[in-house]
């Protein structure tokens, strides 16, 4: 049996390890086989390991320190899959992130300072940047507070998430495809990448309401179906080939809202439905409620292209994302989040050198 180093946390709907880089294989075949290994993977309920059966609770980031001048920390997030034995580690994960943080302040990869510590962040997943704002009166983590998140219960202290850079984060375009709208198979959709490459459909042309649960929605073989056949041609559309082994680009589902919200919204992972919302998807979202031409743009109309604040609606409640524009021209995006995040223990976590599954 291996012996490795790790931190639970929650890190605000998600949870998983956190490893330090140096603690884990170079070898990428041999890293991701470790890890399929501890988490269990390969079993629906990931008996054998530390997952919780879950895509939100099989989820692993890699820390290391960043050798890039504009960022503090490294982060590698890695997918890892429930039932099947393999990972992904081509997308980021939001909600992750807002952990790292916090994990890197008190692994002593960041200097706590006392009131609030800024940690600059590289996703490696995509090449993004990202600012996260932590808690620390007299230089130490605070986890206490009374920040709500929906999809969380009780209240912790803040942590404000700001996307730098996260336009075009895996095809290095915000409308991959060359245009904020088109139609496969006979359904508009919009193919966008803003910290997570997706593919938006306005409910109403899968013949749904929208606020349908996410077991009703996974419980629908034939929607997930047609989802995962728009899903594969929207993947080659964005210059990302057979996206069959990938968990990208994710299907989003649009509607109006039901309360007092932007837009309503249901977001798979990509063939289950997220209980929440990705962060990640969040942003990207939010970015086409103010983009002209988009599936969500005909969904809401002209008078949603000035928001500065945006409350998507989800299976859980809902997320509130702040837009701003920076840079010389003031056309450049950004995007703001307020998460929570908990440390849930530290130890170790045991894999066998080999694996061999029964059953």
């Amino acid at each position: 049996m291996q012996r490795i180093p790790c931190v639970l946390m929650r890190g605000g709907t998600s949870k998983g390890p956190f490893f330090h880089a140096w603690d884990l294989p170079s070898n990428i075949v041999e890293r991701d086989e470790m890890l399929i290994a501890l988490m269990g993977s390969g079993h629906e309920l990931e008996i054998d390991g530390i997952g919780g059966g879950s895509p939100q609770t099989s989820k692993v980031a890699i820390i290391s320190p960043s050798l890039h001048p504009d960022a503090d920390v490294d982060y590698l997030f890695v997918q890892v899959m429930v039932a099947e034995r393999r990972v992904d580690t081509a997308p980021n994960c939001g909600n992750m992130l807002c952990a790292v943080g916090p994990f890197a302040i008190e692994q002593g990869l960041v200097k706590g300072n006392d009131g609030q510590t800024l940690v600059r962040i590289r996703n490696l997943n995509t090449g993004t940047f990202v600012n996260s704002l932590v808690q620390t009166p007299g230089g130490i983590v605070r986890y206490e507070g009374r920040t709500a998140i929906d999809g969380v219960p009780g209240t912790a202290a803040p942590v404000h998430l700001t996307f730098l850079d996260a336009v075009g984060s895996k095809t290095g375009s915000l409308f991959p495809t060359g245009q904020s709208q088109q139609v496969i198979d006979g359904v508009p959709v919009t193919c966008i990448d803003m910290a997570m490459p997706m593919m938006i459909v306005d409910a109403r042309h899968l013949g749904l309401e929208g606020s349908e649960s996410p077991a009703q929605l996974d419980a629908d073989a034939k929607l997930l179906k047609r989802l995962e056949a728009l899903r594969l041609k929207a993947g080659r559309a964005m210059g990302l080939g057979d996206v069959s082994d990938m968990v990208i680009p994710k299907p989003v589902v649009v509607s109006a809202p039901r309360f007092d919200g932007t837009l309503q919204v249901r977001y798979f992972m990509p063939h289950s439905c997220h209980r929440a919302l990705a962060i990640t998807g969040a942003i990207g979202l939010a970015t086409a409620c103010v983009s002209p031409g988009t599936v969500i743009g005909d969904l809401l109309g002209e008078q949603a292209l000035t928001l500065r604040e945006v409350r998507l609606e989800h299976p859980s409640g809902a997320i509130d994302i702040a837009l701003s524009r920076s840079g010389a021209d003031g056309q450049t995006l950004q995007a703001s989040v307020v998460r929570t995040a908990r440390r849930l223990f530290s130890g170790f976590v045991y894999a066998p050198s080999t694996r061999r599954l029964a059953g």
